[in-house]
């Protein structure tokens, strides 16, 4: 049974945009290329990466062959990678040059060891409310995660959220289903289509405090 994979909002991707610190999505997919660029560092053909780090270049890639878009040269009539941020790692010169290394192997768009997980098709905002304390907190989370995992993602805001029984409308969540699955439906586009301020009439997900505290 292949493990599950992670999932990933736009916004987190985007905190990750620097030479140091590089994530890009593609095709619906997350890649740290920071291994990438510390290998290739001071090459010029860094440049268009560097330009995009944090954000998604799809745009870049044919969706069905999942490789560099193309186009034929209206002068040399050849089919070659269509670049129009500037060529980048791995793509070969538009004309014959000895100086081009091309024994890299894999390209890195096609090498499966850069890829972190899996961009969110649809995010959503939700409000956890903490019924012992009364606190209450909006967290993005993605549409495809379970509970659990949305349970990963509230641990920084309290430690001690699996010592909590999860609820929704008084009722228990399976916590290995996701929002949707345990009948918490997206109106976001209900809301949009209204006019209507989606943050003033979230889903609300409260949790109650169980006896057993689990360690900090």
């Amino acid at each position: 049974m292949s493990a599950r994979p992670k999932y990933f909002t736009p916004g987190e991707i985007a905190l990750h945009n620097t030479s140091n610190d590089i994530w890009v999505s593609f095709l619906g997919k997350v890649y740290n290329l920071t291994p990438l660029c510390d290998r290739h560092k001071g090459d010029i053909l860094l440049k268009p990466i560097l330009q995009f780090a944090g954000k998604d270049i799809s745009h870049w890639f044919n969706a069905k062959t999942k490789d560099v878009r193309t186009y034929v040269d209206p002068l040399t009539n050849c089919l070659i990678p269509y670049t129009p941020h500037g060529r980048f790692i791995h793509i070969p010169p538009p004309f014959p040059c000895s100086a081009w290394e091309n024994d890299f192997g894999t390209p890195w768009w096609k090498d499966d060891s850069f890829c972190v997980g899996v961009l969110s098709q649809k995010t959503r905002n939700i409000k956890i409310v903490n019924t012992l304390t009364s606190q209450e907190q909006v967290i993005e989370v993605c549409s495809e995660e379970t509970i659990d995992e949305i349970l990963q993602r509230f641990l920084v805001h309290n430690s001690h959220a699996a010592s909590y029984t999860w609820k929704y409308n008084c009722r228990n969540l399976d916590m290995n289903k996701n929002l949707e699955e345990n009948g918490i439906k997206d109106d976001n586009d209900d809301f949009y289509r209204l006019r209507m301020n989606e943050d003033d009439f979230l889903q609300c997900i409260q949790l109650y405090f169980n006896d057993d505290l689990t360690e900090a």
